[in-house]
């Protein structure tokens, strides 16, 4: 095929220059890379969008329940007239319910799910989800639940949702074996409705930057020995005088448990049944900081008991001692409102429930409400995957050297629009975790200085200084303990080990460059044989690299005689005849 660019007459009778044309045809070459990469993140984004068959069947309708339908089995359809006019009366009574101002059947129950650690992508979709439920009139919003925790701010961007919802919120931990620890048990007492399904659990609210125990020093130990012998020997004096008041402690007690006066009370009795730590046996925290946290989680986590009328003092304890319940625990001493086997379960035995939002008393009616599930769109996946911690990081990388090997080679387009992108993203990431700023300073300088050994020969060290200083900062990139956001330990050894072997093999060849004859320079001249443009005795001209020189000579030289340099004098070389042998 003809080249049109060497074709300058072809091109002016088009109108065009061989220099635009040329930079036509260099964009064409280096922006298909960047197509072929868009549009494999479009084809990405396109497959996580659900199916609009399973947009289609995600609302359906959930049946009321008859009570006569189970026991007449098939034969409910062949009742004829009489099953239409109890449906009538059904109807009607529903309608004069309707008229009352409670809550009218037929509605709609909208569904969430919060499934693994909660962080800025979940506390999006969480929230917006609520405004979308609230105006499309929703009777219930039902968050399904099961979670190891998650980040304190997308925990209590969550529960301002949930506070802040005009529809009844019901957190359902479900199925059966989740859980809903850590910042899931906070949610759990926010909501207006708690409940589980059977084998599940809920605690350890602790944070957990802040959970583990400090060790204690000789005079804590001592002061708690000697507190332990005071509380033995009250308890040894007690014994004796507190004897012949047992039976009327017992009547009292019993009688706080028959009128269910307090509630409290028996929660706390129960926690001391179960396991749980009292509050005044938990060891307090060794530092200021772990004090200010703790209380701060503590004074949360009560404000939302006291506001939904559950067990407070559990509460604490899961925050001060990580405390854990079972389900049946957990209805048992009030912390949650129910057990249910599934959703179907849920909705029938929340028919009736009573719900306080704003000062005002609602009254459920979840009979044949309808199944409206929210699924994540395209901007909550997004999110979910650039807020991912390895993948931010991954993205930095990414658009630190892209930006680089632009710097390196100008001109070359995909190399900086994918490092601006990806660069831009990652920022975008760091702006919702919990980032670890001198953790980042150390990443940009470890990459500063390796770069660095490209440019000055420091036979490794500022390579090696570049790459100590890149683990530490990616180790300590994430300021947070949460599973799921914490950059990949054998990631980041991963990229400095294969760092550490491009500084090796820079230092190799440069090692091997020594021992390499000069192959360029005025020190690549000395040596270098020359010939004689014409007969002189002190200067003249040579031929020598197929280049014309200056030269002066101590002997005498003829035309065409062979010479060696001896010596370069800025632009003059000083020769001498080589040997005749």
């Amino acid at each position: 095929m003809t080249d049109i660019s060497s074709h300058p007459a072809r091109l002016a009778a088009r109108g065009d220059t061989p220099a635009a044309f040329d930079r036509r045809g260099a964009w064409r070459r280096r922006g298909l890379p960047l197509l072929i990469v868009l549009a494999g993140f479009g084809v990405w984004l396109h497959a996580q969008e659900p199916e609009p068959e399973a947009e289609a069947s995600a609302t359906e309708a959930v049946p009321a329940e008859d009570p006569g339908a189970g026991a007449d089995g098939g034969e409910g359809t062949s009742g004829g007239s009489g099953d239409e006019e109890a449906n009538d009366a059904d109807s009607e009574q529903d309608e004069d319910e309707s008229s009352d101002g409670e809550s009218p059947g037929g509605g709609t129950v909208t569904l969430l799910q919060i499934q693994g650690a909660i962080g800025p992508a979940t506390a999006d979709f969480i929230t917006r989800s609520i405004e979308t439920a609230e105006e499309s009139n929703a009777t219930l919003i039902v968050l399904e639940m099961d979670t190891p925790g998650g980040l304190d701010t997308s925990m209590r961007e969550i529960i301002q949702g949930i506070l802040a919802s005009e529809v009844p919120v019901a957190t359902y931990v479900w199925p059966q074996g989740a859980r809903a620890a850590s910042a899931g048990t906070y949610i759990l007492y926010a909501s207006h409705i708690a409940a589980m399904a059977p084998a599940t659990n809920l605690g350890a609210a602790t944070p957990v930057a802040i959970g583990a125990p400090a060790p204690a020093s000789p005079t804590d130990t001592a002061e708690e020995e000697e507190a332990e012998d005071d509380t033995d020997a009250s308890a040894d004096d007690e014994d004796g005088g507190d004897a012949d008041s047992a039976d009327a402690d017992d009547s009292d007690t019993d009688g706080s448990d028959a009128d269910g006066s307090d509630a409290v009370d028996a929660g706390t009795d129960d926690a001391e049944d179960t396991g749980a730590e009292p509050p005044d046996l938990i060891p307090a925290p060794a530092t200021a900081t772990e004090r200010k946290a703790i209380n701060d989680a503590v004074a949360y986590i009560r404000s939302l008991a006291e506001l939904r009328g559950r067990n407070a003092d559990w509460a604490e304890a899961a925050v001060r001692a990580a405390e854990s319940l079972s389900s049946s625990d957990a209805l048992e001493m009030n912390v949650i409102d129910l057990i249910a086997d599934d959703l179907s379960d849920l909705l029938q035995k929340l028919d009736g429930w009573e719900v306080e939002i704003d000062g005002q008393t609602i009254e459920l009616d979840t009979t044949g409400l309808i199944y409206e599930r929210i699924e994540p769109d395209w901007r909550t996946r997004l999110l979910e995957v650039i807020s991912n911690p390895t993948v931010a990081y991954m993205l930095m990388l990414l658009g630190i050297y892209g930006l680089i090997f632009e710097g390196y080679n100008p001109g070359a387009i995909v190399p900086g629009v994918v490092g601006a992108i990806s660069l831009l993203l990652a920022l975008f990431a760091f702006q919702v975790l919990p980032i670890n700023y001198a953790g980042l300073a150390l990443i940009a300088l470890g990459v500063i200085l390796m770069v660095s050994e490209f440019l000055v020969p420091s036979f490794g060290a500022l390579g090696m200084g570049g790459i100590a200083a890149f683990i530490f900062g990616s180790v300590i990139l994430i300021d947070s303990d949460v599973p799921g956001f914490s950059v990949s330990l054998p990631l980041i050894m991963t990229i400095a080990a294969s760092g550490a072997l491009v500084l090796l093999g820079i230092v190799w060849f440069a090692v091997r460059s020594r021992d390499r004859p000069v192959v360029s320079g005025q020190e690549e001249m000395v040596g270098a044989h020359a010939e004689a443009l014409h007969e002189f005795d002190t200067r003249g001209q040579i031929w020598v690299h197929g280049e014309r020189w200056t030269a002066k000579t101590s002997a005498p030289v003829t035309a065409g005689q062979s010479l060696v340099v001896v010596k370069v004098e800025g632009l003059t070389l000083h020769v001498k005849p080589t040997d005749s042998t």
